[in-house]
């Protein structure tokens, strides 16, 4: 209730506005992610350049349709930049010599299954991307496992392929010879992104840059992404030490697709929990059952899946982390 002037006005709350809106914080995303494209242009060219349009446009295109044709809504979420940034993230998810037809059906699977089914941004409870990423893992495990050796600029469907950093941690787990960690990159390649992986795997420093964008912008908080990569730290430190079959820890932390799900997609708004606390379960979490997956999984990455596992369990979190209630009183008799 606001007083002016001798006439008493009555508006719903809020009474002050922040100024943030879903279109500025996505797009301050996709702006954050743009020196990690710039790396994955440079190191995988036309491939890098041929999967991230094609993801893009076809999110944007599906979501548009389905909200036209399916929902009978205006499209105009689409002008909202959460199909921008689902089609961005599930590119960062591919390998840049992956068909085209494969990603077409990553970007409805992520629309479609992953997004609309629930009624559109902000009902979904699952991480679109993500949705997509696994269901073509899972549908086309080798596809998806074909890894270009970085620095094929012209090559797409052709390019040469050689194991990732993963899959090497992974051959000195299963052989328990930690000889095998030699073949690893230095640190230094890993840091740059002179390394095969997905093309969110190109850039350990340029994510990290984004994500400090982000944080600088306040449209992260710092919680999730510190307690997953401080939970990866803290364990892999502690079973490398135990036996050295097991990759240091911040060859572990810039291997894979860690930093960019920690700082990009575990902190998705409407799949992540609202307080602080429950951010702080939901990270520590985050970070083990990736620990796991890694070591004694069938697959290398384990982020993906550790991501949704927390996504499902993002209400529970909610209902017993709920924030301090201001304003109504406790009678003696209830504190006993």
């Amino acid at each position: 209730m606001i007083i002016m002037a001798n006439k008493i006005i009555v508006s719903l709350s809020p009474h002050v506005h922040g100024g943030d809106s879903v279109q500025k914080n996505m797009y301050g995303v996709c702006i954050a992610l743009v020196p990690a494209l710039i790396a994955s242009l440079w190191f995988f060219g036309l491939g890098a350049a041929i999967v991230l349009a094609t993801s893009v446009v076809s999110c944007v295109f599906f979501e548009w349709a389905i909200t036209k044709f399916l929902l009978k809504r205006p499209g105009r979420s689409i002008c909202d930049g959460s199909a921008i940034l689902t089609g961005l993230l599930l590119g960062f998810n591919l390998p840049s010599n992956l068909p085209l037809w494969i990603i077409i059906i990553g970007a409805l699977v992520a629309i479609g299954i992953g997004k609309m089914t629930y009624g559109g941004l902000g009902q979904n409870p699952f991480n679109p991307a993500l949705v997509g990423r696994v269901f073509l893992l899972i549908s086309f495990p080798v596809q998806m496992t074909s890894w270009p050796v970085a620095g094929q600029l012209t090559a797409y469907t052709d390019a040469e392929t050689a194991a990732t950093p993963l899959f090497i941690m992974q051959n000195a787990i299963a052989s328990g010879n930690p000889a095998e960690l030699n073949k690893l990159p230095d640190a230094t390649e890993m840091l740059i992104g002179q390394t095969g992986g997905s093309l969110g795997e190109v850039s350990a420093l340029l994510l990290l840059l984004g994500c400090a964008f982000m944080l600088w912008r306040k449209i992260i908080t710092w919680h999730i992404p510190v307690s997953i990569l401080g939970t990866v730290a803290v364990f892999s430190g502690i079973m490398h030490t135990i036996n050295p079959i097991y990759a240091m820890p911040h060859v572990v932390l810039m291997s894979g697709g860690l930093i960019l799900g920690a700082c990009f997609m575990a902190t998705d708004y409407v799949t992540s929990p609202m307080t602080a606390k429950g951010q702080l379960i939901y990270g520590v979490s985050i970070g083990l059952l990736t620990i796991i997956i890694r070591n004694w999984g069938a697959y290398p990455e384990g982020m993906s899946f550790a991501i949704l596992i927390m996504n499902a369990f993002t209400p529970l979190i909610n209902t017993y982390c709920k924030p301090k209630r201001f304003g109504e009183v406790i009678r003696k008799e209830e504190k006993k």
